[in-house]
């Protein structure tokens, strides 16, 4: 059996990711065997730390914790749901994964890229994704959607200043600009159903060139 395919989604706060990952989910659910997961969570150890890392409360949390508590649950993530989906000749799509943590943790933070890079290395054992979609956008456009949609979970990261935010877009564009062959840009300042359009084109290239390969 092929190995299967490892599809990310990445993006600043706001950006929409999380709703397209699912769009692509269910249009080509009925054609590839599609697991959906998110990072941090996923599985029941990771959605714990989950809860430790963006919890509103811990404003105190030290920068270096927080880069390794995000690694702890990408292990955990890995070889509990990941590897075995992709073994199995899966597709997975995962909200946010290494890239995140560059940019948030390594760039953001100010740990330093390669610092953090170093630490998911030894966490991930050289398992980057297939290709990566990045949603950017500016960050006042993203928090204006935040504010906007009052379902949605709302954690540490959102309660950020604006310089953070905007770090984080520089990190993101920084991060893309060091892996052109597995980022794909996307203007995620469009609408959602603009935005999709154009993703679901560029995954069904990507679907059928992975489908026909030996």
């Amino acid at each position: 059996m092929a190995k299967g395919l490892f599809i990310t989604f990445e993006g600043p706060e706001g950006a929409g990711k999380t709703t397209i990952l699912k769009m692509v989910a269910e249009h080509f659910q009925d054609q590839y065997s599609i697991v959906t997961t998110r990072e941090p969570g996923g599985i029941k150890i990771a959605e714990k730390i989950r809860e430790v890392i963006l919890n509103p409360e811990h404003t105190e949390m030290d920068s270096k914790t927080e880069a390794l508590l995000y690694a702890a649950a990408r292990r955990q993530h890995l070889v509990e749901k990941v590897i075995p989906a992709l073994d199995a000749g899966k597709i997975v799509l995962c909200d946010r994964f290494i890239d995140a943590s560059l940019v948030y943790q390594g760039y953001a933070r100010g740990i330093g890229i390669q610092e953090v890079l170093e630490i998911n290395q030894f966490a991930i054992e050289n398992l980057m994704p297939d290709a990566t979609f990045y949603f950017d956008i500016r960050p006042e456009v993203g928090m204006e959607r935040i504010e906007k949609h009052k379902g949605r979970e709302v954690n540490r990261l959102d309660l950020e200043t604006m310089d953070f935010h905007k770090r984080v877009r520089e990190g993101y564009l920084l991060v893309a600009g060091q892996f052109p062959d597995r980022i794909i840009n996307m203007n995620a300042e469009q609408s959602i159903e603009e935005v999709y359009k154009s993703i679901e084109e560029k995954m069904a290239k990507i679907l059928h060139s992975w489908s026909n390969r030996s």
